[in-house]
């Protein structure tokens, strides 16, 4: 009985087929109708993605319409099964080729941001480094408050406490010995 089955079923499917290269779309939905799920789940197993495997399957059946001129009666089945595996494969290899593309981008992004940061610290440490050569040039009233502002990185408050001053008086002090920097040093001493 199950032989007679599938027996019918070839016979059918072959039947469908002729009436679909006759130009019957409803023998190609009958096909859909038949199919749709085996496809569907053989796709699935490839893709793992219940959205992205709707959208392969539809795509599978256009590919079985447009190719249905070249079936050769060697088992419907199989040869649109053939085809949903090969499009799922393809399906999947492109999503791994944009992953790798994601993951090389942002790798490099952070390499570049890597470098960038990395080349920035260096500069600052040169600059630092000229600067405390520099240092010890400065007469010792101005010395400590260039120090302490540029080196030590202190906020006029902080300075401001510690010398037991005002703060505009740490701020007179730094206006100062800025004005004694540019009258003594030349920009290419710290470049």
């Amino acid at each position: 009985m199950e032989a007679v089955r599938k027996g019918e079923r070839a016979i059918s499917d072959q039947v469908l087929i002729q009436k679909v290269k006759s130009g019957n779309n409803h023998a190609f939905r009958l096909l859909v109708e038949k199919y749709r799920n085996d496809l569907f789940r053989t796709i699935y197993a490839v893709l793992r993605n219940q959205k992205e495997t709707e959208d392969a399957t539809q795509e599978v059946f256009i590919k079985i319409y447009t190719s249905l001129s070249q079936y050769e009666n060697q088992g419907f089945k199989t040869w649109i099964t053939r085809i949903a595996v090969n499009h799922a494969i393809d399906v999947k290899r492109k999503q791994n080729r944009s992953q790798e593309d994601i993951i090389d981008v942002a790798e490099n992004e952070i390499l570049r941001t890597r470098w960038e940061s990395v080349e920035d610290e260096i500069i600052h440490k040169e600059k630092v480094s000229r600067v405390r050569e520099k240092l010890h040039e400065l007469p010792e009233n101005y010395r400590n408050v260039i120090y302490d502002f540029y080196i030590a990185d202190k906020t006029y408050q902080q300075m401001a406490a510690e010398q037991n001053v005002q703060v505009k008086t740490i701020e007179t002090k730094l206006y100062r010995a800025r004005n004694w920097m540019k009258k003594h040093w030349k920009e290419d001493d710290f470049s």
